[in-house]
């Protein structure tokens, strides 16, 4: 009874305790002081109340903070930070005393003041313990990088998407929230793709978008990106989705133009989609439906509201209560499907597109064509075969190619699909299944084929010549009845080559396309992004041309004193002995050593001077003999001593006395490039002389370049040295004199050395046609082993 009579008076004094913090709690609402939350002074700057205010949010966010009142104490802080962030909040609280920007100024001291702290429900939205919001925001449309590159990005060439950037701290982002999630459950049922990028975890992908402020609303389409930048509206964010689109999805169809859009079929090759309607405007939905199945569709629009369209309202029986789709195919006169209904949905219009994508009898016009409609084998009862005409495009085939196309037409297997191709378009595919070696064209003919593999491998049988005779028919739906029942029938095999596209634009065309995309992405980020942004853009222009303005100066003028220089020079150079005007050719590099440095090939440096090569490093390798080594050696250094400074250019040479084996096994792999004529010796057997050939060898690729010794000397004396120049392939013909026994005189050696030292007279021209990559390239198989050669002397 004691204890019970002392907790009487304890449990009062804590009922009024209570009751005290409760009344001044609730008198000290209207009074909440935001410098005294924040703790800063009257007079902090702008940058010390943001810096106070990020450390304080971030303690008391309640996702990091488990404190009871951390979401209350969190609301308060963003609060005061909003009155103190702007001015005239601020000046209107040091004024007034007035917190609440919903009320008048001043209306604390004329009005009634509310007793509670009033917060904006669309501000302070927050997705604190709110599982539905948090799935909404981020589990369902959040986008992480490679989601992007590898799944929105090719999707975007078949829809738009929505995106908007935000982050954990961006408490605007919080304002646009209820408008976002009212455009994204419109524009996810139409079939716009919706994705979310939260900066703080995808910093890469907000980078790749080009997206440096939160928050940003961006749409992707055909890859490429473009940002929103009015105000977050519904009705502007639809228009935004509207005007990602390309302009000319829908044509606008008349009683003036309906036959031209019609009969197009023909040279589009696709089927033609009217939509009927009474709204003025193409509706969305079909906008986003064109622009889908653009590939496959022509799509027109029928406003029934005009006197204009009243021919084709009556012609069709159209009804005007509800929206009506007809698809037409061959027959222009007659829709080959169509749906009438009020309100369509996605669903609906998308399976009705799906079953109509192709003609009764397309033309294969491209390799992704064929893949859809003859696609490869998968499984035994999956099979599909199909049935090629191969004709022409003139006008004697027209008769034939109707016949197929009715023939086509009453086709009732799933199994078999119809198509045609013009053979002047698709001649290697056509050269194949015709079994045709001539390049002439030849007639029509009807082929039935089955692909087994992607990599181009099918069954086939040519049936029978076609001129649409009533024969032709017959033997055709005989054929076919024969190959359901049994597929062997197609008894040859082929690699089918890759179709060409034949309505692929023209490079010129589409590099003004992209020029232009480009130019007004650059106005469009000239306009609208933040000029604090693009200063290191403007930066790096500006220097980059203030480098290359000054490179060109610096250039002109040490190019006319280098011209000033050179003048005298140029006549003391042509003083030189033994045309070395022929190594006027420079090199891209000045050469770094006073001397060239030449190795010899032999079985020890084969490996590393050529087998091993490295990529885009070539060895020149000059030919010679014991007796011409050092004849050739020292004008091989004066013709090359210019292209040395080359890093990717090493020299040797080839003694050909002793790997005489090793020269013809490699100009035998290519010999069906070039042509080496031999000269005959003593005893009639046909040997060439190599001497003075010099070969560019690519260790890499696998190919050699050739150049074939000229003379180019003058000996008024000899008539051997004479026709030497014209000799084929730059070879001496002085060796017939071997006949007849040699004169060991100073006069015949004196000719002989003048002759070899001119062979190499216009190797540095060919050596400056290397560099340019201008001369012809023999290519082979592998390289003969140096090592396998005995010498032979």
């Amino acid at each position: 009874m004691a204890g019970s009579k002392m907790s009487l008076p304890l449990a009062a004094a804590v009922a009024a305790v209570l009751s005290v913090l409760l009344a001044a709690s609730t008198h000290a609402g209207p009074e909440m002081d935001p410098y005294k939350i924040l703790g800063v002074t009257r007079s902090a700057s702008q940058a010390e109340i943001k810096k106070v205010y990020k450390r304080l949010a971030k303690e008391w966010h309640p996702d990091k903070n488990k404190n009871p009142g951390a979401e209350d104490m969190f609301i308060k802080i963003t609060k005061s930070y909003e009155i103190l962030s702007s001015e005239d909040k601020r000046a209107n609280y040091d004024r007034y005393g007035q917190t609440d920007d919903t009320q008048p100024y001043g209306n604390n001291r004329y009005g009634n003041r509310h007793d509670g702290f009033y917060f904006d429900e669309s501000f302070f939205n927050f997705p604190f313990n709110s599982k539905n919001h948090r799935d909404f925001t981020d589990s369902k449309y959040t986008l992480h990088f490679n989601q992007y590159v590898n799944n929105v990005v090719p999707d975007s060439y078949k829809r738009p998407y929505l995106i908007k950037i935000t982050s954990d701290w961006c408490f605007s982002c919080i304002h646009i929230e209820p408008v976002w999630k009212e455009v994204v459950q419109e524009m996810e049922s139409l079939g716009v793709g919706i994705g979310v990028v939260d900066v703080g975890y995808e910093r890469r992908l907000a980078n790749h978008l080009g997206a440096h402020r939160t928050p940003s609303i961006l749409g992707v389409i055909n890859g490429k990106v473009t940002f929103f930048h009015y105000a977050v509206a519904k009705e502007h964010l639809r228009q935004f989705v509207e005007d990602l689109l390309p302009q000319r999805l829908v044509e606008r169809v008349t009683d003036k133009n309906d036959l031209q859009f019609l009969n197009s079929w023909h040279e589009l090759n696709k089927p033609h989609v009217l939509l009927f309607d009474q709204v003025p405007a193409v509706p969305l939905l079909y906008k986003l439906t064109a622009f889908a199945y653009k590939d496959y569709l022509q799509f027109g629009y029928v406003d029934q509201g005009l006197s204009e369209t009243a021919n084709l309202q009556k012609q069709f029986n159209i009804n005007t209560y509800a929206p009506t789709m007809l698809i037409f195919k061959e027959n222009t006169d007659k829709p080959a499907d169509i749906i009438q209904a009020k309100g369509m949905k996605k669903q609906i219009i998308e399976e009705f597109m799906s079953n109509n994508k192709f003609l009764l009898a397309p033309r294969l016009v491209s390799q992704k064509l064929f893949d859809e409609l003859c696609p490869v084998k998968q499984f035994h009862r999956r099979r599909k075969y199909c049935v090629l005409l191969i004709t022409g495009d003139e006008e004697i085939f027209s008769f034939g190619n109707q016949a197929f196309l009715s023939f086509a037409s009453a086709n009732t297997r799933e199994v078999v699909r119809f198509a045609y191709v013009y053979q002047r378009l698709q001649q290697p595919l056509c050269d194949i299944l015709m079994q045709n070696k001539e390049s002439a064209q030849s007639p029509p003919q009807v082929v039935i084929l089955e692909r087994r593999n992607a990599a181009g491998k099918a069954f086939y049988k040519p049936v029978t010549a076609w001129n649409g005779s009533e024969e032709d028919k017959q033997r055709l739906l005989e054929e076919l009845d024969r190959l359901q029942k049994d597929p062997s029938i197609l008894i040859h095999d082929a690699m089918l080559p890759e179709l060409n596209n034949e309505f692929a634009s023209m490079f010129v065309i589409r590099w003004i396309y992209a020029s232009y995309d480009y130019l007004s992405e650059v106005i469009d980020d000239i306009l609208h992004n933040n000029w604090r942004e693009m200063m290191p853009l403007l930066s790096l222009i500006f220097s980059a041309l203030f480098i290359l303005f000054g490179t060109v100066v610096i250039q002109a003028f040490s190019d006319s004193s280098d011209d000033k220089q050179t003048k005298p020079k140029a006549k003391d150079g042509t003083k030189a002995e033994n045309g070395s005007s022929g190594t006027s050719g420079t090199s891209s590099r000045p050469p770094k050593k006073n001397f060239v440095e030449v190795t010899e090939l032999t079985d020890i440096t084969y490996i590393s001077n050529l087998v091993k090569l490295r990529p885009g490093h070539m060895n020149i390798v000059l030919v010679l003999t014991d007796a011409s080594k050092n004849i050739l050696l020292s004008k091989f250094a004066k013709e090359v001593y210019s292209f040395t400074g080359s890093l990717t250019l090493h020299f040797s040479f080839l003694n050909i006395d002793k790997h005489s084996e090793w020269m013809s096994t490699l100009l035998e792999y290519a010999q069906d490039a070039m042509q080496i004529d031999a000269e005959e010796d003593d005893g009639g057997a046909r040997k060439a002389d190599y001497t003075g050939y010099v070969l560019a060898l690519n260790g890499h690729k696998k190919y050699l370049c050739l150049f074939r010794p000229v003379y180019t000397g003058e000996d008024h004396d000899s008539r051997s040295s004479e026709d030497e120049g014209g000799a084929p392939g730059g070879r001496s013909r002085s060796r017939s004199r071997d006949d007849h026994p040699p004169r060991k005189s100073n006069r015949s050696r004196s000719i002989s050395t003048l002759q070899i030292h001119h062979k190499l007279d216009r190797l540095g021209l060919w050596m400056e046609r290397l560099m340019e990559g201008t001369l012809p390239r023999y290519y082979i198989p592998t390289w003969p082993g140096i090592d396998k050669i005995t010498p032979c002397k």
